[in-house]
């Protein structure tokens, strides 16, 4: 069948087009009359001005851009920036535990995009260089710029492009003084006793100039405290049966409750003595915490819990419905702590040294820092392979295209109650201590829970000096030159550790360990997982036991050599020069310009190599390593505007520009691995060989791309406009992940003979790492338009539709010729919004969708793992009403707002590429809704 819901937004689109080709044609043939051109001293409000700001941006650039302008100060309709930056052409959002916080320019990924605020390189506090948009609030941003195509004074660069967001200047401005209140509803109600539903945000804003405008301040505070929900079903992979046909192979199902509290100060001092010297001070400091619950059931499946099982129907290879029985499930109640903090202090001071030079500097220091705890608490009907453990589970499944899988009732067999206290025990269910085995009087159930808390910290100082001259010879109207100096250091410690409850004694058979009940303090409620057929569950607080010393613990890098081996610290020192010419001549404008970038980038960390004792036991040995790189970089860059008429504009732009690696691949580590095994000790294969590896690799350089864009652009109102752009990104040297033989005669340790170190055959083993191996390329088509129904009729004065459409296609070729999928890329992408505002009345629905991308997830021990996302087709709504506009003079300065996220409470599935029906992940977040009042003096 058709799938006719995929087919709304270009419908919608195409009718855009052609409406938006009869006013184009209509306002082509009609002459100026005084009543259109006493239109533009119409002074407009609200989305119109915003709208009207935003085009303005995007004619007179010099590169291709998008922008975004808001109403007002504290007035963007979204709770982080990332939300308004996913509404522009050519940038898609992504959302993360129903949130959006990553964006994609132009089929990129966030680590793929520089990000800047007022020009200077931004941190963030994710896992990588790309920033976690939702770390920033709307309220400081006074307005946002994606650059398409780059010139030689941006200084930060990337593949997909680059994003500055722009925070207010007093001097600038008109007087602020602004309150902002909302009410935050979640519209899925809270799966956990302990977690509301609903939330707040509130903001200040005050602006002025003072001392004859001489002296400027602006300040903004801001608070939030934001409710999400979730509902998740991750099943764990699918494995083959005796006949061939793929069956689920286990899941964790659970309810998530969020509580996202955010706190940030934003101010800026300008002082203007002259007008040959503007001096601008700017501080920003945001504390961010974010606490979730985790509850539900972990099982495994009919194959790999070792469980009963018998098959229902098997459709095309799949089976999709059955039974299992004789498996223990392991009751979580996990918990996660992500807190964050970022601060930044800059000065610039801009000098006119003469009539036509003028002088710049600029410096800033910024710091971040993240701090996560990820904690697992198991229980169940009691420890696993003890003589005291409860009932087995059982139950049926079907595979269902709603939710991916759904349980019930055994036919014949009864579940224990998961809900009653004297049933659940502090104790893992199953026997997954085996890591820690050798701890542990080489008992295997000791394993009652684990914790991941890894830490960063990231510092970047910046110093950049510009001149800026107009000049007059021939067609070059002046010159930019400057240097800028950056110092980034990026650090992570990945700690871990496994937890033992109480109860366990090493000094007791396995079958005699003992568990203990949930401590009565500790018990919050139940926690429902009716969504997927699981009932309910008895619900604690597993983080307030952690915190509270209940368990005992076993530091996780003595036995993994991927903790240390996760433990880095990368720094870059970057000098850039550049020099950009302006000319002019006729018809076309533009700019030609040349960055010369040269970096010293240096990394440290462990080689981490397994070893066992004589006794059997094994741990690991650790060895500082270092490693890096000098280079210099050349990347050119053109600009050419044609303004083939007073509102018409073909733009053309070419440009090599490059994206840093990946700062997890530049660690300097070899993670090396041993096989105590006899076939693989005696092998002479080194594909076979007792030894493994994996590195990392400090010498990476970034990946490069030459790039060619190429637009028309048509403004025909001060609102209205269309525009097509087609771009080609030729990549040079994308990183990939390759696997080399390598020789692992210097991890031998002496002294290890009984362990049958004598019996080596071959000290090599594969090594696998992350090498510049791939070229590739990402084409593009992006349409877009505005659309002011004025334009029509004057009856239709007030309604408007904006919309826009992306369509790409990319790829990446390892060097054996193997086609791969570029990150964040959706070969089709879509935004619509129609909105209509008058009289103080404000309407607006916005809609945007996009198509299946490849992105990573956190996995085991919250190592990032590749999956792909299905997409989505979100749809956001507000209504308003501004008082003053509306004739109430009285109340003039007050906006009352309603919006709804996520109106259509749009579902998130993740599935195999080639079987949409075996899916990975699937998660419900339900819609959000905020009532708003914003009060201007």
């Amino acid at each position: 069948m058709m799938n006719t819901k995929k087919l709304v937004l270009p419908y919608v689109i195409g009718c855009v087009t052609a409406g938006l080709s009869t006013a184009v044609l209509a306002q082509t043939d009609a002459p100026a009359t005084p009543a259109a051109g006493a239109l533009e001293e119409v002074v407009v409000t609200g989305i119109r001005r915003s709208l009207i700001n935003s085009i303005a941006i995007k004619e007179n650039s010099s590169s291709i851009v998008e922008a975004i302008s808001p109403e007002d100060i504290g007035k963007l309709p979204d709770t982080s920036i990332a939300e308004s930056l996913a509404r522009l052409p050519g940038v898609a959002g992504e959302r993360k535990n129903g949130r959006t916080s990553g964006i994609s320019v132009r089929g990129f990924n966030e680590n793929y995009v520089a990000t800047t605020m007022n020009g200077r390189e931004l941190l963030g506090i994710g896992n990588n260089r790309g920033v976690e948009y939702d770390l920033y609030p709307s309220e400081i941003v006074s307005g946002a710029v994606v650059y398409k195509t780059p010139d030689a004074s941006l200084m930060n660069q990337g593949l997909g492009g680059i994003v500055d967001l722009r925070t207010l200047r007093p001097l600038e401005s008109d007087r602020i003084i602004s309150i902002n209140g909302n009410y935050e509803m979640n519209g899925l109600e809270s799966g956990n006793p302990d977690y509301d539903d609903t939330g707040h945000r509130l903001s200040f804003t005050y602006s002025d100039a003072f001392a004859s405008d001489t002296f400027g301040l602006a300040l903004t505070l801001a608070t939030m405290e934001s409710p999400s929900q979730e509902e998740q079903i991750r099943v764990w992979g699918y494995p083959e049966t005796a006949e061939g046909n793929a069956i689920f192979g286990g899941h964790d199902t659970f309810v998530r409750s969020a509580l996202m509290e955010r706190d940030t100060v934003s101010t800026v001092f300008q002082f203007e003595p002259n007008e040959d010297l503007t001096i601008t001070a700017d501080a920003l400091y945001i504390d961010f915490v974010e606490s979730k619950v985790f509850r539900g059931f972990e099982e495994g499946g009919p194959i790999w819990s070792g469980s009963n099982f018998d098959v229902g129907q098997v459709q095309d290879g799949l089976v999709t419905s059955g039974e299992f029985d004789g498996f223990h499930s392991v009751i979580r109640n996990d918990g996660e702590v992500k807190d964050g903090d970022l601060s930044t202090f800059g000065i610039n001071v801009e000098y006119r040294l003469s009539d036509a030079w003028t002088m710049e500097v600029d410096a800033a220091t910024s710091e971040s820092s993240k701090d996560l705890i990820n904690m697992e608490s198991y229980s169940g009907v009691g420890r696993a392979q003890t003589d005291t453990q409860g009932d087995p589970a059982a139950r049926s499944w079907e595979m269902v295209s709603s939710t991916g899988i759904r349980f019930g009732e055994h036919s014949s067999i009864d579940m224990p109650d998961y809900t009653d206290p004297d049933v659940i025990r502090l104790a893992g269910p199953q026997a997954w201590g085996g890591a820690i085995a050798q701890r542990v009087g080489g008992k295997q159930n000791a394993q009652d829970g684990f914790v991941n808390n890894p830490t960063f910290e990231e510092e970047l100082d910046t110093f950049r000096v510009d001149f800026t001259g107009d000049l007059d010879l021939g067609i070059v109207t002046g010159v930019e030159m400057g240097l800028n100096y950056s110092d980034r250091t990026k650090s992570k410690v990945n700690f871990g550790a496994y937890l033992i409850a109480p109860g366990f004694d090493p000094d007791l058979p396995a079958n005699e360990q003992g568990d203990v009940a949930v401590p009565q303090e500790y018990i919050v409620g139940t926690s429902n997982l009716g969504f997927a057929g699981l009932g309910s569950m008895l619900a604690y607080d597993g983080v307030a036991l952690y915190r509270s010393g209940f368990y005992d613990s076993l530091d996780a890098s003595q036995f993994e050599t991927d903790r240390l081996g996760d433990t880095y610290s990368v720094s870059e020192e970057v000098l850039t020069a550049y020099a950009m010419a302006n000319f002019e001549t006729g018809i076309l404008t533009g700019n030609i310009g040349l960055q010369i970038v040269d970096t010293d980038q240096s990394a440290t960390g462990f080689d981490t190599v397994s070893q066992e004792d004589d006794n059997g036991v094994v741990s690991v040995v650790p060895t500082p390593t270092s490693g890096g790189a000098d280079y210099v970089k050349v990347l050119p860059s053109l600009n050419m505007n044609f303004q083939l008429t007073e509102n018409q504009i073909v733009r053309f732009a070419t440009s090599k520009t490059m994206s840093r690696a990946r700062m997890d691949d530049m660690r300097p580590n070899n993670t090396i691995g041993f096989t105590f095994d006899d076939g693989r000790r005696t092998s002479a294969d080194p594909e076979f060989s007792a030894w493994s590896g994996r590195t990392g690799n400090p010498e990476l350089r970034p990946i490069e791309a030459i790039q060619t864009d190429l637009s028309y652009e048509y403004y025909f109102a001060n609102d209205g406009y269309v525009a097509a752009s087609w771009f080609y990104k030729d990549l040079l040297n994308w990183h990939l992940d390759t696997e080399v033989i390598g020789d692992f005669s210097q991890y031998i340790i002496p002294g290890y003979h009984d362990i049958g170190i004598d019996e080596l055959v071959s000290t090599q083993g594969p090594v696998s790492s992350t090498a510049q191996l791939g070229k590739g390329k990402v084409e593009g088509i992006e349409l877009q338009g505005s659309l002011p129904f004025y334009t029509f009729s004057d009856l239709l004065d007030g309604f408007g539709l904006i919309a826009s459409a992306t369509f790409l296609e990319g790829e990446i070729v390892n060097d054996e010729g193997e086609l791969q999928r570029v990150p964040g890329l959706s070969e089709e992408s879509y935004g619509l919004t129609f909105f209509y505002e008058k009289n103080g009345f404000e309407f607006r629905v916005s809609g945007r969708k996009r198509d299946e991308f490849l992105t990573e997830d956190l996995g085991l021990s919250l190592a990032l793992v590749e999956t792909t996302s299905q997409g989505a087709e979100l749809w956001d709504a507000q209504i308003g009403y501004d008082f003053g506009a509306g004739g109430f003079d009285s109340l003039d300065g007050l906006t009352v707002t309603l919006q709804a996220q996520n109106l259509t409470d749009e579902e998130t599935i993740n599935a195999d590429e080639n079987d949409p029906r075996q899916v990975s992940t699937y998660q419900h977040f339900g819609a959000n809704y905020m009532l708003g009042v914003n009060y201007k003096f």
